[in-house]
């Protein structure tokens, strides 16, 4: 007898939501090659916390994502491309213990950005949270400098509220409309 959520498959903790273009899904270990091309990438990871990290460091990244959906029910999807299930990114919500509203968060694989994806995934990830889970405010902590992610958090309709220091580096806070502007 138990209750115990890691003897789930991640498929049954995670759900899979799709849209027009996009499935937001669970990860899988054939996704890391995408993750660590990311990851690697010093020009795309130059506003990401740390910047960019060796593949041992990526692998441990790509497990803690991972580790959090059984912790917390909650966490940040892999993002594919609905007809060919191709990797393309991530979005969904990190949450750290020392947070006190989680994170609406997205990040796209070499390639595949300018094509509206980010969007399109923060947004449904945004209404799946706000549908199935109590979280009913959301935040984006986006480096000052990163115009992409502070023009795909204005499309979700978000506000900077303040400026912060998230583990020692500048950041805009985006608050998100909470649900009930949403529903």
């Amino acid at each position: 007898m138990s209750n115990n959520i890691s003897d789930k498959s991640p498929s049954s903790i995670i759900p899979t939501i799709e849209t027009e273009r996009l499935r937001l899904r669970e990860w899988r270990i054939a996704d890391f090659d995408g993750f660590l091309a990311l990851k690697m990438d010093a020009e795309l990871q130059k506003y990401s916390l740390g910047g960019a990290k060796s593949k041992v460091q990526a692998w441990d990244d790509f497990c803690v994502i991972s580790g959090q959906w059984m912790l917390r029910g909650v966490g940040i999807f892999l993002i594919a491309d609905r007809n060919t299930d191709e990797a393309i990114g991530f979005s969904g919500l990190w949450f750290p213990l020392d947070q006190e509203v989680p994170e609406l968060c997205w990040s796209l694989f070499p390639g595949n950005m300018g094509k509206g994806y980010a969007t399109e995934a923060a947004m449904a990830a945004r209404q799946w949270v706000y549908e199935n889970r109590t979280y009913h405010q959301l935040v984006s902590y986006i480096h000052p400098d990163n115009i992409a992610s502070c023009a795909v958090a204005e499309r979700l309709g978000a506000e900077v509220k303040t400026r912060t220091i998230l583990y020692g580096e500048n950041r805009l806070v985006y608050m998100h409309p909470e649900w009930a502007q949403n529903s």
